[in-house]
């Protein structure tokens, strides 16, 4: 009998489900969008219960399209943004922001509120500091909760469940309580070279509650990515999804972790692979044997994404939503716009194919333009959360052709931080010889030619368009036995289909455009710095 397996991806904007066959092949797929408040530029909050409404609808949309059996399906993996989920003793959401809304519950990985606490606890140097990069993010969870005992402090005091958003899912799925290794050691201190959670370190930041429960509420059982929980899918579950209960649930990854896993083992060694998931934000994925010790770049930790092996995870808090905030900013966008849709086309990919019509080599159009796409932040190699966006050469012309040299630009920029997180970890023991692309911002073939260019290094495309949803369904099949661990069943489901080499002509550019992209990035950082003493608060 046929064995099919499901990932689900809950992505910045999406939902998203794909049915695949135990050798990978993906034969459906379908998505719904996810509600987001967003709020000062600061503040963004989700739903459960409307994220996990999508994720059901998405499901089945997908099963009906790929025309399979339900009964067939063996195994569920689940991947999703690493957002904080905070629910009371009876399941239902608790508000995480105006009390008005409860049924926004969860703080989303992108919102910075919590950025004050972060540098609190960074004063602290606490030791579990050093397997977060040396830093903590506002994106990561402690700094969250924190900002919720302080400033929500009958919630906070009322959850009985704190959930990162893919261990949310598992347990909606299966009932199981149990956390990924994944999701607790990347965003919430969680030692898994030791199994243990550092009880100091939450007495420290003042979060010493959580210790004194014996961590009930964040996770007392942490399980590796894969691993089947609980008896399989509820009655419950199994309803709300259209399949019979009692299917493999996998613990499962966060989102850009599952793109690493549908990804970086497809040429055969995953260490040598870096994995770079451009969506909304990206993430780098580095796999290494023994722990490398990067300033700036998350990690090490152990067994977050491959089971019994050391991950560095870096990237940009803002990629894909760095351009389109850039493009937003020019006075021809409208007018793109307007052609892109005339094309039946999004305005990136209509930028993307223009630049391609109007160079043979479309770098020469970003001459005069530099771009830092530092719009949210620095996530590595700085941990910077106050870094911002520089733009520089932009001059008066205002037709759709600037445009597209602004988006070149932007691309480029993003492909120089890269290249810093590269040789940022490879200075600290944690080299590689190959990029693996993964996300929607990165398909168009213009974006991984200037990604390549930029860094260097040949980046591969893989054979499966879907490669976050191939990582969660590659859960699913070791919780189900199809594979006996995700090391086997990494190359075993995910095959190359091209790789795009950096063009040794214009290595010469590329290597002077870098050190203007670095002496911007540093001149921005020591004007914020020197102005700083001499800046108020404004006051209302």
């Amino acid at each position: 009998m046929s064995q099919y397996l499901i990932g689900i991806d809950v992505g910045t904007g999406s939902a998203r489900a794909g049915v695949f066959d135990s050798a990978g092949v993906l034969l459906a797929t379908a998505k719904r969008p996810i509600v987001m408040h967003r709020e000062g530029g600061v503040i963004a909050e989700q739903s459960s219960a409307q994220i996990w409404q999508a994720v059901c609808e998405s499901l089945r949309e997908a099963v009906a399209d790929a025309g399979i059996d339900p009964a067939q399906v063996a195994g569920i993996g689940f991947d999703a943004t690493c957002s904080l989920v905070v629910l009371g003793p009876d399941g239902a959401g608790l508000p995480v922001g105006d009390p008005a809304h409860p049924e926004r519950d969860i703080i989303v990985w992108m919102d910075h509120r919590a950025t004050e606490q972060a540098e609190r606890i960074n004063r602290q140097d606490h030791e579990v500091l050093k397997y977060v990069g040396g830093r903590i993010s506002p994106e990561m969870e402690t700094p969250k909760l924190l900002w919720l005992r302080e400033n929500r402090p009958q919630v906070y005091e009322a959850a009985a469940h704190f959930f990162d958003l893919t261990d949310f899912l598992t347990w909606k799925a299966s009932g199981a309580l149990d956390r990924s290794a994944c999701t607790v050691t990347c965003k919430w201190t969680y030692l898994a070279h030791e199994g243990r959670w550092d009880a100091g370190y939450f007495r420290q930041i003042g979060l010493g509650d959580l210790a004194d429960q014996e961590f009930a509420r964040i996770g007392q059982s942490v399980v590796d990515p894969g691993t089947r929980l609980g008896q399989g899918l509820t009655d419950s579950a199994a309803a709300d999804m259209g399949l019979r209960p009692g299917i493999a649930v996998a613990a499962g990854l966060i989102d850009a972790h599952a793109g690493g896993v549908g990804t970086v083992a497809a040429g055969g060694d995953a260490r040598a692979c870096l994995g770079y998931v451009f969506g909304t934000s990206s993430c780098t994925m580095t796999t290494t044997r023994d722990p490398a010790f990067v300033p700036g770049v998350w990690g090490p930790y152990y067994s977050a994404m491959v089971p019994g092996a050391w991950l560095n995870e870096g990237g940009q808090s803002a990629a894909g939503a760095a351009i389109d905030q850039l493009v937003q900013l020019h006075p021809a966008t409208a007018d793109a716009t307007a052609l892109a849709a005339a094309a039946g086309k999004s305005l990136p990919q209509w930028l993307a194919d223009r630049a391609l019509e109007l160079a043979r080599d479309p770098l020469r159009l970003a001459d005069d333009l530099h771009v830092v796409p530092e719009f949210l932040g620095n996530r590595a190699p700085f941990a910077d959360p106050h870094a911002r966006a520089v733009i520089m050469g932009q001059g008066m012309e205002t037709g759709p052709d600037s445009l597209v040299a602004l988006y070149v630009a932007g691309i480029c920029g993003l492909g120089y931080g890269l290249r810093q997180i590269i040789e940022t970890q490879a200075a600290h023991g944690a080299p590689v010889e190959t990029i693996s692309i993964s996300g929607g911002a990165g398909a168009h073939p213009l974006t991984r030619q200037l990604l390549a260019d930029a860094t260097g290094l040949p980046v591969q495309i893989t054979e499966c368009p879907e490669p976050v949803l191939l990582g969660s369904a590659m859960l699913g099949a070791v919780a189900a036995g199809v594979h006996p661990d995700l090391a086997t069943a990494m190359p075993a489901m995910s095959r190359i289909a091209a790789s795009c080499a950096p063009d040794p002509g214009s290595r010469a550019l590329q290597d002077a455009r870098y050190d203007a992209f670095l002496t911007l990035q540093r001149s921005a950082r020591e004007i914020r710095k020197a102005l700083a003493p001499l800046q108020t608060p404004v006051t209302s």
